[in-house]
């Protein structure tokens, strides 16, 4: 009897270890979904703080919102396959709809729209589209900076420190 059971640890182990491993992989896998769910809310929030107190339609606003550095027009470091593209920035006036008239904008929405994510797991290459992310806030100076010296100057725009032109 003994003879015909040599193998017999090596093939239940194979059978536990493999369940095991997929066990692990899944709930690994699980995880960094659940971080990229987090970080994804976390970068229109952090898109629509930069979008209230930015002049309209800065380019730091796309930048901020996928934690790339301000001016490197690249990818995101953090999100894989995030870029600038996934960003809509909105202007919207008090009852929800899009407005581009500096003084009738009440706030900002910022979404991730089209973010794709491709799992980890060996032999699973089946990507998946997140749903749409979206943060609105009250807008605030949308970069306006009155000259507090001066009040009858024309107010400078400035978004991260660099003065830019703007139309209030």
């Amino acid at each position: 009897m003994k003879k015909h059971q040599q193998g017999l640890f090596i093939v239940e182990f194979a059978i536990i270890a493999a369940a095991l491993f997929i066990l692990l992989f899944g709930v690994i896998e699980l995880s960094r979904i659940i971080w990229i769910w987090n970080t994804a809310d976390e970068a229109t929030r952090r898109g629509a703080r930069v979008a209230a107190v930015c002049p309209i339609n800065h380019p730091s606003v796309p930048e901020a919102t996928i934690f790339a550095p301000a001016g490197s027009g690249g990818p995101s470091p953090i999100l894989r396959n995030l870029t600038t593209a996934n960003v809509q920035v909105d202007y919207l006036d008090a009852n929800g709809a899009a407005e581009t008239t500096f003084s009738d904008i009440e706030f900002v929405r910022v979404s991730l729209v089209n973010y794709t994510v491709t799992p980890l797991i060996p032999f699973i290459n089946t990507a998946f589209t997140l749903p749409p992310f979206e943060t609105t806030i009250p807008s605030e100076s949308l970069g306006l900076i009155p000259d507090p010296d001066n009040p009858t100057a024309a107010p400078v725009c400035s978004c991260f420190g660099t003065a830019t032109s703007c139309q209030p």
